[in-house]
Protein backbone atom coordinates (compact mmCIF):
# COMPACT_ATOMS: atom_id res chain seq x y z
CA UNK A 1 0.00 0.00 0.00
CA UNK A 2 1.32 3.43 -0.95
CA UNK A 3 2.65 5.73 1.75
CA UNK A 4 2.04 9.42 1.01
CA UNK A 5 5.02 11.50 2.10
CA UNK A 6 4.32 15.24 2.45
CA UNK A 7 7.31 17.51 1.86
CA UNK A 8 6.42 20.52 4.03
CA UNK A 9 3.64 18.84 6.02
CA UNK A 10 3.26 21.78 8.44
CA UNK A 11 1.98 24.12 5.70
CA UNK A 12 -1.66 24.95 6.40
CA UNK A 13 -3.06 23.30 3.25
CA UNK A 14 -0.60 20.40 3.44
CA UNK A 15 -1.43 19.69 7.09
CA UNK A 16 -5.16 19.70 6.29
CA UNK A 17 -4.73 17.39 3.26
CA UNK A 18 -2.62 14.96 5.31
CA UNK A 19 -5.41 14.79 7.91
CA UNK A 20 -8.02 14.13 5.18
CA UNK A 21 -6.03 11.21 3.71
CA UNK A 22 -5.32 9.83 7.19
CA UNK A 23 -9.07 9.91 8.02
CA UNK A 24 -9.71 7.96 4.80
CA UNK A 25 -7.32 5.21 5.99
CA UNK A 26 -4.35 6.05 3.76
CA UNK A 27 -0.81 5.76 5.13
CA UNK A 28 0.52 9.28 5.66
CA UNK A 29 3.76 10.78 6.92
CA UNK A 30 5.67 13.98 6.25
CA UNK A 31 8.65 16.19 6.92
CA UNK A 32 9.30 19.83 7.70
CA UNK A 33 11.54 22.25 9.59
CA UNK A 34 11.78 21.60 13.34
CA UNK A 35 10.27 24.98 14.37
CA UNK A 36 6.85 24.60 16.03
CA UNK A 37 3.78 25.67 13.99
CA UNK A 38 0.17 25.62 15.22
CA UNK A 39 -0.72 23.48 12.18
CA UNK A 40 1.23 20.50 13.56
CA UNK A 41 -0.94 20.01 16.65
CA UNK A 42 -3.73 18.21 14.74
CA UNK A 43 -1.16 16.03 12.95
CA UNK A 44 0.36 14.98 16.27
CA UNK A 45 -3.08 14.26 17.74
CA UNK A 46 -3.84 12.02 14.74
CA UNK A 47 -0.53 10.16 15.24
CA UNK A 48 0.83 11.23 11.84
CA UNK A 49 4.62 10.93 11.74
CA UNK A 50 6.49 14.24 11.28
CA UNK A 51 10.21 13.98 10.42
CA UNK A 52 12.85 16.70 10.17
CA UNK A 53 13.82 17.41 6.54
CA UNK A 54 16.41 14.87 5.39
CA UNK A 55 16.94 13.20 2.02
CA UNK A 56 17.19 9.85 3.87
CA UNK A 57 13.45 10.14 4.60
CA UNK A 58 12.85 9.35 0.93
CA UNK A 59 12.62 5.60 0.36
CA UNK A 60 11.30 3.37 -2.46
CA UNK A 61 7.51 2.90 -2.39
CA UNK A 62 6.64 6.45 -1.36
CA UNK A 63 4.39 8.82 -3.28
CA UNK A 64 5.58 12.38 -2.74
CA UNK A 65 3.16 15.27 -2.23
CA UNK A 66 5.30 18.39 -2.47
CA UNK A 67 4.36 21.69 -0.84
CA UNK A 68 4.16 24.69 -3.16
CA UNK A 69 6.77 26.55 -1.10
CA UNK A 70 9.54 24.06 -1.90
CA UNK A 71 11.54 24.13 -5.15
CA UNK A 72 12.51 21.07 -7.21
CA UNK A 73 16.04 21.55 -5.81
CA UNK A 74 14.88 20.71 -2.25
CA UNK A 75 16.96 17.75 -0.99
CA UNK A 76 13.95 15.44 -0.51
CA UNK A 77 12.41 16.27 -3.89
CA UNK A 78 15.79 15.75 -5.58
CA UNK A 79 16.17 12.37 -3.88
CA UNK A 80 12.64 11.36 -4.92
CA UNK A 81 13.46 12.35 -8.51
CA UNK A 82 16.67 10.26 -8.35
CA UNK A 83 14.67 7.23 -7.13
CA UNK A 84 12.02 7.74 -9.83
CA UNK A 85 9.18 8.16 -7.30
CA UNK A 86 5.88 9.84 -8.22
CA UNK A 87 6.04 13.55 -7.21
CA UNK A 88 2.75 15.46 -7.17
CA UNK A 89 2.48 19.14 -6.27
CA UNK A 90 -0.07 19.93 -3.55
CA UNK A 91 -2.48 21.88 -5.76
CA UNK A 92 -2.33 19.23 -8.53
CA UNK A 93 -3.11 16.42 -6.06
CA UNK A 94 -6.00 18.41 -4.61
CA UNK A 95 -7.35 19.11 -8.10
CA UNK A 96 -7.54 15.37 -8.83
CA UNK A 97 -8.82 14.43 -5.36
CA UNK A 98 -11.91 16.67 -5.50
CA UNK A 99 -13.29 14.89 -8.57
CA UNK A 100 -14.72 12.24 -6.21
CA UNK A 101 -17.23 14.65 -4.62
CA UNK A 102 -19.55 17.60 -5.21
CA UNK A 103 -16.77 20.12 -4.72
CA UNK A 104 -17.21 23.67 -3.45
CA UNK A 105 -14.20 25.97 -3.67
CA UNK A 106 -13.99 29.11 -1.54
CA UNK A 107 -11.74 31.83 -2.87
CA UNK A 108 -11.22 35.58 -2.51
CA UNK A 109 -8.61 38.00 -1.22
CA UNK A 110 -10.17 38.04 2.27
CA UNK A 111 -12.49 35.75 4.22
CA UNK A 112 -11.55 32.44 2.56
CA UNK A 113 -10.69 30.55 5.73
CA UNK A 114 -13.63 31.76 7.84
CA UNK A 115 -16.09 31.07 5.00
CA UNK A 116 -14.68 27.60 4.27
CA UNK A 117 -14.88 26.73 7.96
CA UNK A 118 -18.48 27.94 8.17
CA UNK A 119 -19.47 26.15 4.93
CA UNK A 120 -17.92 22.88 6.13
CA UNK A 121 -19.71 23.13 9.49
CA UNK A 122 -23.12 23.85 7.92
CA UNK A 123 -22.83 21.15 5.22
CA UNK A 124 -21.75 18.58 7.83
CA UNK A 125 -25.10 19.13 9.58
CA UNK A 126 -26.90 18.03 6.41
CA UNK A 127 -24.73 15.41 4.67
CA UNK A 128 -21.37 13.63 5.09
CA UNK A 129 -18.73 16.22 4.13
CA UNK A 130 -14.96 16.25 3.70
CA UNK A 131 -13.22 19.60 4.03
CA UNK A 132 -9.89 21.38 3.81
CA UNK A 133 -9.58 24.71 5.63
CA UNK A 134 -6.63 27.08 5.35
CA UNK A 135 -6.12 27.17 9.11
CA UNK A 136 -4.61 23.67 8.88
CA UNK A 137 -7.85 21.77 9.59
CA UNK A 138 -8.82 18.83 7.40
CA UNK A 139 -11.41 16.09 7.70
CA UNK A 140 -11.82 13.10 5.41
CA UNK A 141 -14.89 10.91 5.13
CA UNK A 142 -15.18 7.93 2.80
CA UNK A 143 -18.94 8.50 2.57
CA UNK A 144 -18.60 12.22 1.87
CA UNK A 145 -20.95 13.73 -0.71
CA UNK A 146 -19.46 17.22 -0.44
CA UNK A 147 -15.91 18.48 -0.41
CA UNK A 148 -15.54 22.08 0.81
CA UNK A 149 -12.08 23.53 0.36
CA UNK A 150 -10.13 26.75 0.42
CA UNK A 151 -8.68 27.76 -2.95
CA UNK A 152 -5.84 30.29 -2.84
CA UNK A 153 -5.26 32.77 -5.66
CA UNK A 154 -1.58 33.28 -4.77
CA UNK A 155 0.64 32.39 -7.77
CA UNK A 156 -2.63 31.37 -9.49
CA UNK A 157 -2.54 28.03 -7.66
CA UNK A 158 -6.35 27.80 -7.76
CA UNK A 159 -6.19 27.32 -11.53
CA UNK A 160 -5.40 23.65 -10.80
CA UNK A 161 -9.02 23.27 -9.68
CA UNK A 162 -12.24 22.66 -11.65
CA UNK A 163 -14.82 22.70 -8.83
CA UNK A 164 -18.57 22.17 -9.17
CA UNK A 165 -19.32 25.38 -7.27
CA UNK A 166 -17.20 28.34 -6.23
CA UNK A 167 -17.81 31.02 -3.61
CA UNK A 168 -15.93 34.24 -4.44
CA UNK A 169 -15.80 36.57 -1.42
CA UNK A 170 -14.01 39.57 -2.97
CA UNK A 171 -11.20 40.66 -5.29
CA UNK A 172 -8.56 42.92 -3.76
CA UNK A 173 -4.93 43.74 -4.51
CA UNK A 174 -2.79 41.57 -2.25
CA UNK A 175 0.42 39.53 -2.70
CA UNK A 176 2.24 42.43 -4.40
CA UNK A 177 5.32 40.17 -4.55
CA UNK A 178 3.46 38.19 -7.25
CA UNK A 179 0.53 40.16 -8.68
CA UNK A 180 1.39 43.33 -10.60
CA UNK A 181 -1.89 45.17 -10.01
CA UNK A 182 -5.58 44.82 -9.18
CA UNK A 183 -6.19 44.08 -12.88
CA UNK A 184 -3.71 41.22 -12.68
CA UNK A 185 -5.59 39.78 -9.67
CA UNK A 186 -8.89 40.18 -11.54
CA UNK A 187 -7.51 38.28 -14.55
CA UNK A 188 -6.68 35.32 -12.29
CA UNK A 189 -10.23 35.26 -10.88
CA UNK A 190 -11.69 35.63 -14.36
CA UNK A 191 -9.70 32.59 -15.51
CA UNK A 192 -10.85 30.64 -12.43
CA UNK A 193 -14.49 31.57 -13.17
CA UNK A 194 -14.32 29.78 -16.53
CA UNK A 195 -13.27 26.53 -14.80
CA UNK A 196 -16.30 26.26 -12.47
CA UNK A 197 -18.71 23.53 -13.60
CA UNK A 198 -22.12 24.29 -12.03
CA UNK A 199 -22.37 27.75 -10.46
CA UNK A 200 -20.57 30.71 -8.87
CA UNK A 201 -21.69 32.52 -5.71
CA UNK A 202 -20.08 35.96 -5.82
CA UNK A 203 -20.35 38.95 -3.51
CA UNK A 204 -22.29 41.46 -5.60
CA UNK A 205 -21.24 44.37 -3.34
CA UNK A 206 -17.71 43.93 -4.73
CA UNK A 207 -17.42 45.93 -7.95
CA UNK A 208 -14.60 43.76 -9.29
CA UNK A 209 -16.70 40.59 -8.91
CA UNK A 210 -19.60 42.23 -10.76
CA UNK A 211 -17.42 42.16 -13.90
CA UNK A 212 -16.70 38.40 -13.80
CA UNK A 213 -17.84 36.43 -16.88
CA UNK A 214 -18.62 32.71 -16.63
CA UNK A 215 -20.11 29.78 -18.56
CA UNK A 216 -22.30 28.89 -15.57
CA UNK A 217 -24.89 30.90 -13.56
CA UNK A 218 -23.38 33.60 -11.31
CA UNK A 219 -25.50 34.14 -8.20
CA UNK A 220 -24.80 37.41 -6.37
CA UNK A 221 -25.13 37.89 -2.61
CA UNK A 222 -24.68 40.99 -0.44
CA UNK A 223 -26.35 43.98 1.21
CA UNK A 224 -27.21 45.81 -2.05
CA UNK A 225 -30.75 45.72 -3.51
CA UNK A 226 -29.62 44.23 -6.83
CA UNK A 227 -28.25 40.99 -5.27
CA UNK A 228 -30.00 37.62 -5.75
CA UNK A 229 -29.48 36.88 -2.04
CA UNK A 230 -29.76 40.01 0.10
CA UNK A 231 -29.26 40.56 3.84
CA UNK A 232 -31.73 43.08 5.26
CA UNK A 233 -32.77 44.29 8.72
CA UNK A 234 -29.36 43.54 10.24
CA UNK A 235 -29.40 43.71 14.05
CA UNK A 236 -25.97 43.86 15.69
CA UNK A 237 -25.50 43.14 19.39
CA UNK A 238 -22.72 42.19 21.78
CA UNK A 239 -23.75 38.52 21.47
CA UNK A 240 -23.89 38.28 17.66
CA UNK A 241 -25.75 39.41 14.55
CA UNK A 242 -29.28 38.64 13.25
CA UNK A 243 -30.49 39.36 9.71
CA UNK A 244 -33.28 38.55 7.26
CA UNK A 245 -32.47 36.94 3.93
CA UNK A 246 -34.44 37.85 0.81
CA UNK A 247 -34.07 35.71 -2.31
CA UNK A 248 -34.73 37.88 -5.38
CA UNK A 249 -36.76 40.29 -3.21
CA UNK A 250 -38.86 37.54 -1.58
CA UNK A 251 -38.41 36.93 2.16
CA UNK A 252 -36.72 33.57 2.75
CA UNK A 253 -35.84 33.30 6.46
CA UNK A 254 -34.14 34.92 9.45
CA UNK A 255 -30.66 33.79 10.53
CA UNK A 256 -28.44 34.51 13.54
CA UNK A 257 -24.66 34.16 13.74
CA UNK A 258 -22.51 34.34 16.85
CA UNK A 259 -20.06 36.55 14.97
CA UNK A 260 -19.41 40.25 14.52
CA UNK A 261 -18.95 42.72 11.68
CA UNK A 262 -20.47 43.03 8.20
CA UNK A 263 -17.86 40.69 6.72
CA UNK A 264 -19.23 37.79 8.79
CA UNK A 265 -22.79 38.51 7.60
CA UNK A 266 -21.50 38.28 4.01
CA UNK A 267 -19.64 35.03 4.75
CA UNK A 268 -22.82 33.51 6.20
CA UNK A 269 -24.91 34.79 3.28
CA UNK A 270 -22.66 32.99 0.78
CA UNK A 271 -23.10 29.72 2.69
CA UNK A 272 -26.89 30.23 2.93
CA UNK A 273 -26.99 30.75 -0.86
CA UNK A 274 -25.07 27.52 -1.57
CA UNK A 275 -27.32 25.53 0.79
CA UNK A 276 -30.46 27.04 -0.79
CA UNK A 277 -29.23 25.87 -4.21
CA UNK A 278 -28.48 22.40 -2.85
CA UNK A 279 -31.97 22.19 -1.26
CA UNK A 280 -30.64 21.97 2.29
CA UNK A 281 -33.41 22.75 4.77
CA UNK A 282 -33.25 26.28 6.23
CA UNK A 283 -33.74 24.93 9.78
CA UNK A 284 -30.52 22.89 9.47
CA UNK A 285 -28.67 25.98 8.24
CA UNK A 286 -30.05 28.10 11.12
CA UNK A 287 -29.01 25.48 13.67
CA UNK A 288 -25.52 24.99 12.24
CA UNK A 289 -24.84 28.74 11.99
CA UNK A 290 -25.55 29.04 15.72
CA UNK A 291 -23.13 26.27 16.71
CA UNK A 292 -20.16 27.34 14.58
CA UNK A 293 -17.15 27.91 16.84
CA UNK A 294 -14.96 29.73 14.34
CA UNK A 295 -11.61 28.74 12.78
CA UNK A 296 -8.08 28.98 14.16
CA UNK A 297 -6.42 32.40 14.29
CA UNK A 298 -9.58 34.25 13.22
CA UNK A 299 -10.81 36.39 16.13
CA UNK A 300 -9.74 33.69 18.59
CA UNK A 301 -10.44 35.04 22.07
CA UNK A 302 -9.33 34.38 25.64
CA UNK A 303 -9.81 36.29 28.89
CA UNK A 304 -6.72 36.81 31.09
CA UNK A 305 -7.35 38.85 34.22
CA UNK A 306 -9.31 41.95 33.22
CA UNK A 307 -8.09 41.87 29.60
CA UNK A 308 -9.54 40.18 26.51
CA UNK A 309 -6.79 38.83 24.23
CA UNK A 310 -7.65 38.15 20.59
CA UNK A 311 -5.44 36.31 18.09
CA UNK A 312 -6.19 37.17 14.45
CA UNK A 313 -4.56 36.47 11.09
CA UNK A 314 -5.39 39.97 9.73
CA UNK A 315 -2.41 41.04 7.58
CA UNK A 316 -3.99 43.33 4.95
CA UNK A 317 -5.53 46.79 5.64
CA UNK A 318 -9.04 45.55 4.70
CA UNK A 319 -8.75 42.69 7.21
CA UNK A 320 -7.40 44.91 10.00
CA UNK A 321 -10.34 47.29 9.55
CA UNK A 322 -12.85 44.40 9.66
CA UNK A 323 -11.23 42.90 12.79
CA UNK A 324 -11.22 46.20 14.70
CA UNK A 325 -14.85 46.86 13.70
CA UNK A 326 -15.85 43.36 14.91
CA UNK A 327 -14.13 44.04 18.27
CA UNK A 328 -16.03 47.36 18.56
CA UNK A 329 -19.34 45.55 18.00
CA UNK A 330 -18.64 42.95 20.67
CA UNK A 331 -16.93 45.29 23.15
CA UNK A 332 -18.44 48.75 22.56
CA UNK A 333 -17.38 50.10 25.96
CA UNK A 334 -13.79 48.83 26.05
CA UNK A 335 -10.50 50.27 24.83
CA UNK A 336 -9.35 48.51 21.64
CA UNK A 337 -5.58 47.98 21.40
CA UNK A 338 -4.01 46.75 18.16
CA UNK A 339 -0.70 44.84 18.28
CA UNK A 340 0.35 44.42 14.66
CA UNK A 341 3.23 42.68 12.92
CA UNK A 342 3.44 43.55 9.19
CA UNK A 343 3.91 40.48 6.97
CA UNK A 344 6.46 40.91 4.14
CA UNK A 345 8.29 44.09 3.14
CA UNK A 346 6.58 44.22 -0.28
CA UNK A 347 3.09 44.24 1.23
CA UNK A 348 4.08 46.81 3.88
CA UNK A 349 5.62 49.10 1.26
CA UNK A 350 2.67 48.78 -1.15
CA UNK A 351 -0.03 49.47 1.46
CA UNK A 352 1.85 51.74 3.91
CA UNK A 353 -0.80 54.49 3.97
CA UNK A 354 -3.69 52.00 3.97
CA UNK A 355 -2.18 50.11 6.93
CA UNK A 356 -1.88 53.42 8.80
CA UNK A 357 -5.51 54.42 8.22
CA UNK A 358 -6.81 50.94 9.27
CA UNK A 359 -4.65 50.84 12.40
CA UNK A 360 -5.74 54.36 13.35
CA UNK A 361 -9.22 52.90 13.99
CA UNK A 362 -7.83 51.34 17.20
CA UNK A 363 -7.50 53.40 20.39
CA UNK A 364 -3.82 52.49 20.77
CA UNK A 365 -1.40 50.70 18.45
CA UNK A 366 1.79 48.71 19.11
CA UNK A 367 3.95 47.64 16.18
CA UNK A 368 6.29 44.65 15.93
CA UNK A 369 9.24 44.31 13.53
CA UNK A 370 8.28 43.44 9.94
CA UNK A 371 8.17 39.68 9.28
CA UNK A 372 10.13 39.30 6.04
CA UNK A 373 9.63 36.62 3.44
CA UNK A 374 12.51 34.49 2.22
CA UNK A 375 11.55 35.46 -1.33
CA UNK A 376 12.02 39.23 -1.06
CA UNK A 377 14.64 41.94 -0.80
CA UNK A 378 14.22 44.03 2.33
CA UNK A 379 15.10 47.38 0.82
CA UNK A 380 15.23 50.46 3.03
CA UNK A 381 11.77 50.09 4.58
CA UNK A 382 11.57 49.68 8.36
CA UNK A 383 8.84 49.49 11.00
CA UNK A 384 9.59 53.15 11.85
CA UNK A 385 8.14 54.14 8.44
CA UNK A 386 4.77 52.74 9.49
CA UNK A 387 5.10 54.07 13.04
CA UNK A 388 5.47 57.61 11.68
CA UNK A 389 2.01 57.35 10.06
CA UNK A 390 0.08 55.82 12.98
CA UNK A 391 -1.05 58.17 15.77
CA UNK A 392 0.90 57.49 18.99
CA UNK A 393 2.13 54.06 17.82
CA UNK A 394 4.73 52.37 20.04
CA UNK A 395 7.23 49.75 18.85
CA UNK A 396 6.92 46.57 20.91
CA UNK A 397 9.87 44.39 21.83
CA UNK A 398 9.37 40.64 22.35
CA UNK A 399 11.72 40.80 25.37
CA UNK A 400 9.62 43.48 27.08
CA UNK A 401 5.86 43.45 26.58
CA UNK A 402 5.10 44.82 30.08
CA UNK A 403 3.70 48.06 28.67
CA UNK A 404 0.57 46.15 27.53
CA UNK A 405 -0.38 45.65 31.20
CA UNK A 406 -1.27 49.36 31.39
CA UNK A 407 -4.46 48.74 29.40
CA UNK A 408 -6.78 47.64 32.21
CA UNK A 409 -10.09 46.17 31.04
CA UNK A 410 -8.83 46.52 27.44
CA UNK A 411 -9.18 44.33 24.33
CA UNK A 412 -5.75 43.44 22.92
CA UNK A 413 -5.82 42.24 19.29
CA UNK A 414 -2.60 40.51 18.15
CA UNK A 415 -2.72 40.68 14.33
CA UNK A 416 -0.44 39.32 11.62
CA UNK A 417 0.45 36.39 9.35
CA UNK A 418 4.10 36.00 10.47
CA UNK A 419 5.05 34.92 13.98
CA UNK A 420 3.00 37.47 15.92
CA UNK A 421 2.06 34.63 18.31
CA UNK A 422 5.52 34.82 19.89
CA UNK A 423 4.73 38.36 21.08
CA UNK A 424 1.38 37.20 22.44
CA UNK A 425 3.03 34.22 24.14
CA UNK A 426 5.72 36.44 25.67
CA UNK A 427 3.05 38.76 27.05
CA UNK A 428 0.94 35.90 28.43
CA UNK A 429 4.08 34.53 30.17
CA UNK A 430 4.57 37.93 31.85
CA UNK A 431 0.95 37.89 32.97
Amino acid sequence: MTIYHFVGIKGSGMSALAQILHDMNYNVQGSDVEKHFFTQVALEEAGIKILPFNKDNIQPGLTIIAGNAFPDTHEEIEEATRLGLPIIRYHKFLGDFMKNFTSIAVTGAHGKTSTTGLLAHVLTGANPTAYLIGDGTGRGNKLAEYFAFEACEYRRHFLSYHPDYCIMTNIDFDHPDYFASLDDVFSAFQEMSLQVKKGIFACGDDEQLQKVQAKVPVVFYGFGEENDFQARNVIKSTSGTTFDVFVRNTFYNTFTIKAYGDHNVLNALSVIAVCHYEDIDASIVQEQLLTFGGVKRRFTEKQIGDQVIIDDYAHHPTEIKATIEAARQKYPDKEIIGVFQPHTFTRTQTFLDDFASSLNLADQVYLCEIFGSAREIHGKLSIEDLQAKVDGAVILNEEDTNILKDHHDGVLIFMGAGDIQKFQKAYEMQL
